[in-house]
């Protein structure tokens, strides 16, 4: 106590060893609230842009295999770069199971949701501007046209829950359950996408994102069946919601059972 009082060379040296750490700064109103839902209006846009395309000038021949290689492969980069400022959801079925589940707070699930739908407007009204009319127009602008009948409905609306569900559990398992969350997340989202379009497209469409259907039904005023492609995701993310809760989320998630 006395060298250090006297200033002894070693007790300055001690003391000039302790550095004092900042305290981290807060982020800005804008990047908490603002930035986020630009974020998501912007990834959307680019998402349903691409999706759009990808229908409306969709090779003969490929069927299925053309949307559901562009769908995962243009949905990987844009969950990537916008994973640290949103977290990447673009569809609003994701940001409810991520309010269900703690990964995101109540006050930016609406706007989370109007963002997208905004940006699915964009996006699906972009494609329609780069495109022939005619060929838009056969294509109901990239809308989702494969129920035709009632008879289809039962059937399309089973598959929309479980593909949904399918891909709800790869994001609430790779990106925010802390025992299983991988940095490989956005190539499992953009995978499960490929693989549900190439499973159940013929079933439903394969959508599993109400935006995807909601932006190309605007524009293209087509709007058949529109309800299953919110009833299906919607019902999967309560469904996931309560899984991950109640069964396979990790301890801070579960509910029960801990």
């Amino acid at each position: 106590m006395a060298a250090a009082e006297c200033g002894h060379p070693l007790a300055k040296e001690a003391m000039m060893d302790i550095e004092v750490k900042p305290k981290p700064s807060q982020p800005s109103w804008y990047e908490r609230y603002v930035q986020p839902c630009v974020a998501e209006l912007l990834g959307s846009a680019v998402f349903i842009f691409i999706g759009c395309l990808s229908a409306v000038e969709d090779v003969e021949g490929m069927g299925r295999l053309q949307p559901a290689l562009v769908h995962g492969l243009g949905l990987i980069p844009v969950i990537a770069i916008t994973a640290d400022i949103s977290g990447g959801h673009l569809n609003p079925a994701v940001s409810l199971v991520a309010w269900l589940v703690g990964g995101m707070n109540m006050t930016m699930l609406i706007p989370y949701c109007v963002s997208q739908l905004f940006g699915a407007m964009v996006g699906a009204g972009l494609a329609k501007a780069v495109v022939p009319s005619e060929r838009h127009l056969n294509a109901s602008g990239g809308a989702i046209g494969a129920i035709v009948n009632d008879e289809q409905v039962p059937a399309a609306l089973v598959s929309e829950i479980v593909l949904t569900t399918f891909l709800l559990l790869v994001v609430c398992m790779g990106a925010l359950n802390e025992k299983t969350k991988s940095p490989l997340v956005p190539l499992h989202v953009g995978f499960m996408v490929t693989a549900g379009i190439l499973a159940g497209g013929g079933v439903s469409g394969a959508c599993m994102n109400p935006a995807r259907a909601f932006g190309p039904a605007v524009v293209a005023n087509y709007w058949d069946y529109h309800w299953v492609y919110w009833v299906g995701p919607m019902a999967a993310a309560l469904f996931t919601g309560a899984l991950v809760r109640l069964l396979v989320g990790d301890q801070n998630t579960r509910l029960l059972l801990k």
